[in-house]
C-alpha cells in the first residue's frame, strides 16, 4: 500500500527560502503550537509543519500501535516526511520529545539534517541516580499515566498549569489543557507512556549534526541538569538558558525563542561560509 505521507501527517509547507526548517512539536500539541513564531521565519525560510499520527488534523486511521509503541516509529514518519519533500541540510526544530525524535531520524539519515534545535528537550525523564537525575522518579511516571487512564481531563487540568509555568497568563495554560483533551486518551497515553519511559543516551554519542540546546530556566519537565547532561554527551552542541519558564517557551516567549534559534543559525551559517572559502 502506497502511503500518502503528507496527508497522513497533515504536512503544511509555507515561507520561502534555500534554507529549510522543518517544526516538530512535542507530546499533546500539534503544528498549531508554533503559529507565534512561524512570521519570524516565513520570509528567510521554507517552512514545514505537520502533526504526528494521532495529534492535530493527521490521519488517526494510520495510528498503529505497534509502530508506536517506540520513538523509532516516529524517527519514521519523520524520515518518510523529510524524503517525501526531498529535503537536505534542513534544520530541525523540535520541542520536548521531538528534539530525542529528531536525532533519531538523523542518526537514520544524516544527509536530510543540517542542525537540530532541542527545545526543552531530555533524553531520560526518569532518574537514574546517581549517575543520571531525569527529574522524576519511576513512581511519579507510574501515577502520571494511572491518572490519564482513570481521569483523562482530570490528568489534562493538573498536568497543564504544572508544566506552562506562567499562572499570570491563563489563557496559555487554559489553550493547553485544550489540546491535551482535544487527543484520543487511548492514543495520549501511549504516546506519554513511550515518551516518559524512553531513554535515548546511548544514542546521544551517534549524533552526526550539530545541536543547539536550548534550556528554560525552570522546567518541570527537562530541570537544568538535563540540559547540562545533554551538552557533554551531544558532540558539537551549545547549550543556551532561556530566561522563558516553564516547558513551551515557543508559547510563553516566542520572541526570545526566535531569537536565540535565529542568533544560532545565523553564526553557524557564517561559520560554513568561512570554511568553504577557507
Amino acid at each position: 500500500m502506497t502511503v500518502d505521507v503528507l496527508r497522513r501527517n497533515n504536512v503544511r509547507v509555507i515561507g520561502s527560502g534555500s534554507k529549510t526548517l522543518v517544526f516538530a512539536h512535542g507530546f499533546g500539541c500539534d503544528q498549531d503550537m508554533w503559529r507565534y513564531m512561524v512570521p519570524d521565519f516565513e520570509s528567510d525560510y521554507r517552512i514545514v509543519l505537520f502533526d504526528y499520527v494521532g495529534s492535530g488534523q493527521s490521519q488517526i486511521d494510520y495510528y498503529d500501535p505497534v509502530k508506536y509503541s517506540t520513538l523509532q516509529g516516529y524517527a519514521q514518519d519523520v524520515t518518510e516526511i523529510m524524503n517525501t519533500l526531498k529535503l537536505e541540510d534542513a534544520v530541525f526544530v523540535g520541542h520536548s520529545v521531538s528534539s530525542m525524535i529528531g536525532m533519531l531520524a538523523a542518526i537514520r539519515n544524516p544527509g536530510f539534517f543540517g542542525r537540530i534545535v532541542m527545545l526543552g528537550p531530555s533524553p531520560r525523564y526518569i532518574n537514574d541516580l546517581p549517575e543520571y537525575y531525569g527529574g522524576f522518579d519511576q513512581s511519579d511516571i507510574e501515577e502520571l499515566l494511572e491518572m490519564m487512564q482513570m481521569n483523562f481531563i482530570g490528568w489534562a487540568s493538573y498536568m497543564a498549569p504544572m508544566v506552562m509555568q506562567n499562572p499570570e497568563r491563563k489563557e496559555l495554560t487554559e489553550e493547553l489543557e485544550r489540546s491535551f483533551c482535544s487527543r484520543d486518551p487511548h492514543i495520549a497515553r501511549q504516546f506519554a507512556e513511550v515518551t516518559f519511559y524512553s531513554d535515548c543516551r546511548s544514542e546521544l554519542s551517534k549524533c552526526p549534526v550539530p545541536s543547539l540546546i536550548l534550556q528554560c530556566s525552570d522546567d518541570s519537565i527537562a530541570p537544568l541538569e538535563v540540559g547540562d547532561y545533554l551538552h557533554a554527551q551531544l558532540k558539537n552542541s551549545q547549550l543556551i538558558q532561556m530566561t522563558a519558564k516553564g516547558h513551551y517557551p515557543h508559547l510563553s516567549q516566542p520572541q526570545e525563542t526566535s531569537r536565540l534559534i535565529r542568533a544560532y543559525l545565523t553564526t553557524t551559517e557564517v561559520m560554513e561560509r568561512c570554511q568553504d572559502h577557507g
